[in-house]
């Protein structure tokens, strides 16, 4: 009996863990199902891939025909041939017609601008992908590692709520008052309708040649994002609920994914360059400072050239900075410091190399990890910035202007 009591009386160590530890599990549950998180980052990252991409666009437009169209050396038949055995997507290869690669190169620029500025975010990132996909598939002996990034991310945007800061979508929802239905309103329904009978035309048609796998991706984003529409306009609590707990669940993976996607690039990097023999002994930097294909500036390469030691330092630095930015996420003050370097360092390759759409890739990239303060204070700063302009200008018009412009939007 006292035995018994005795291990009545004993206070089990591990008492109270598993009340603890359920609760730490319902929190992190809940705030990974409750919001979308790290908004502002999406925002920027939607900002950056789509003002890359359509820089490139732009100003590859004289030469678009002999890298991507009619004229390309990489041939139709070529292309074609390549994308049946890895069943890579691209609409380019629809058709060999000059005015179907038109449509498609200017279409690619359009949505790459609508995307920038957030006008109907989730149908723009789909249009943003497929374009990304069409062109880059079309001609892969093209690009400088940055559009493997701009392909990745694209992929990856179209599962984000990106569009929730920092965009005209964001600014039309708040001024109807409904900051938590996105993407529910007529422009949006018949876009997406639009895009379903396009593709469905073109499937019966026999004009679109497009893998079996990719059949399945395309129609079954167009079916979820038509549930979505539906939830919204059913205006049914649970159901909308229930959406809006997946969405952000699947949002939440992205960014982990995009996160982890940058973690991956910078490691890889640093580690192969720790093996090779350049890397190693500090004078990486100087070859390159040599090839005509990296040296626009050649008197900028040539002083740069000339310090030994700076070009040591930096050789070693880059080495040092890639391979130690993965473990720097521990600490956020050593993470900023690190992630400042790393944004400066492509700057400067973008100058001294002449690679600036491979150094604003890396950079968009780089701004999933900018810390949201900033990333406020800095909208903040463009917001107060633009309601100055607009104040100027309602000045210069006059007194009686500020009650005209009321009266026409009434």
């Amino acid at each position: 009996m006292s035995v018994e009591k005795d291990t009545v009386r004993t206070s089990s160590p591990f008492k109270g863990m598993g009340t603890k530890l359920d609760t730490a599990i319902a929190k992190i549950l809940n705030k990974i199902t409750s919001a979308a998180l790290a908004p502002y980052q999406a925002a920027v990252v939607r900002i950056g891939f789509a003002l890359t991409f359509v820089l490139y666009l732009l100003r590859e437009w004289p030469y678009r025909l002999d890298l991507y169209g009619t004229t390309n050396p990489w041939g139709f038949d070529l292309a074609q041939r390549l994308t049946a055995s890895n069943n890579a997507f691209t609409v380019l290869l629809w058709s060999n017609d000059r005015l179907w690669f038109e449509l498609v190169y200017h279409g690619v620029i359009v949505a790459s601008l609508l995307l920038l500025v957030g006008w109907h975010t989730r149908t723009m990132a789909i249009l943003f992908m497929v374009g990304v996909l069409s062109l880059m598939n079309r001609s892969i002996l093209l690009g400088d590692g940055g559009d493997t990034l701009i392909h990745l991310m694209a992929s990856y945007l179209v599962l984000t709520r990106c569009g929730q800061v920092w965009s005209l979508d964001a600014r039309r929802r708040k001024r109807k008052g409904t900051p938590g239905r996105d993407g529910c309103d007529r422009v949006s329904v018949a876009l997406w309708s639009l895009a379903g009978a396009g593709l469905l035309v073109a499937q019966v048609t026999g004009f679109a040649k497009i893998p079996a796998g990719w059949v399945l991706i395309l129609w079954g984003l167009w079916l979820i994002q038509a549930l979505w529409f539906w939830a919204g306009r059913r205006r049914s609590p649970d159901t909308w609920a229930l959406l809006d707990v997946v969405t952000n669940l699947v949002h939440n993976a992205a960014m982990l994914v995009i996160a982890a996607q940058v973690c991956l690039l910078y490691a890889t990097a640093g580690w192969y360059k720790v093996q090779g023999a350049r890397w190693q002994d500090g004078s990486a930097l100087h070859y390159p400072l040599h090839l005509d294909y990296f040296s626009p500036w050649t008197g900028l390469s040539q002083v740069l050239d000339s310090r030994s030691i700076l070009v040591t330092v930096i050789t070693y630095g880059t080495v040092i900075a890639q391979v130690a930015f993965p473990f720097t996420l521990l600490n956020r003050r050593v993470k900023n410091v690190l992630l400042a370097i790393l944004i400066t360092e492509h700057a400067t390759i973008a100058v001294i190399c002449g690679l600036p759409f491979f150094s604003l890739a890396m950079i968009a990239s780089d701004m999933v990890f900018l810390p949201t303060n900033a990333l406020r204070w800095v909208g903040a700063r463009v917001a107060a910035t633009r309601d100055r302009i607009t104040a100027r200008l309602r000045r210069s018009k006059g007194p009686g202007s500020h009650d005209e412009d009321r009266r026409v939007t009434v």
